[in-house]
């Protein structure tokens, strides 16, 4: 294999490929043309000093693109959700029946987090995964509390935040009741769990990562 990479044409080479040979001073004449048009920003003299002294880069003028501005999606304060009044249930939508769907989900959300209430399971392993369980949808009742007219009171919990549940009891009345100082009872496929209120004032959202002790009390 040669390694010649250009050579001259010779005569008949160009004869044969019906080509107009050029002359040194045309070659010249056209790679000046061609520098200064790809350098428009060096004077000829200086595009003969990057000739004689190093390899020429030929200049791409990129256009820079302007970044855009990610908007941020802005949410809603808690202060502008309670003006707005977001989570406040209608009168009409005030319906024991409308949320039992949402029970039933509950249920089965929980049956899957304990993987089937199963007679050999250790009651503590339950208790624990409960606690950190989200309770929206579960039906509790108030057992203990400080507030004698809380006693007894039972209802889906529609609303849960940090020092309260919101229920709708049977007689489709809304009820908040505090967690301070109460004690809840919450009931699934026969195995009965306690909710200490003054020991569980978190978010749902928090509990997954909240240490409970295995018996609560409360000074009633």
């Amino acid at each position: 294999m040669s390694n010649v990479i250009y050579r001259t044409i010779s005569a008949k080479e160009t004869a044969h490929l019906d080509i107009q040979p050029q002359g040194s001073k045309q070659a010249e004449a056209f790679v000046n043309a061609f520098l200064k048009n790809s350098l428009p920003r060096l004077s000829a003299e200086q595009i003969q000093t990057h000739l004689h002294r190093k390899a020429v880069i030929l200049e791409h003028v990129l256009k820079k693109r302007k970044k855009q501005k990610r908007r941020k999606a802005k949410c809603l304060s808690a202060k502008e959700r309670r003006e707005l009044r977001i989570f406040e249930l209608k009168p009409e939508e005030q319906r024991y029946e409308l949320f039992l769907p949402l029970h039933e989900l509950w249920k089965q959300y929980i049956r899957d987090l304990c993987n089937g209430f199963k007679p050999d399971m250790q009651t503590q392993t339950i208790q624990t995964k409960l606690m950190k369980a989200d309770f929206h949808g579960a039906i509790v009742t108030v057992v203990k509390s400080k507030c004698p007219s809380y006693v007894g009171a039972t209802g889906i919990i529609l609303q849960e935040m940090k020092h309260i549940f919101k229920i709708i009891t049977k007689e489709n009345r809304l009820k908040v009741i505090p967690k301070q100082d109460s004690i809840f009872s919450v009931e699934i496929d026969g195995f009965v769990s306690y909710i200490y209120g003054s020991k569980f004032q978190l978010r749902s959202s928090e509990r997954s990562a909240k240490k409970f002790k295995g018996k609560g009390s409360i000074d009633l």
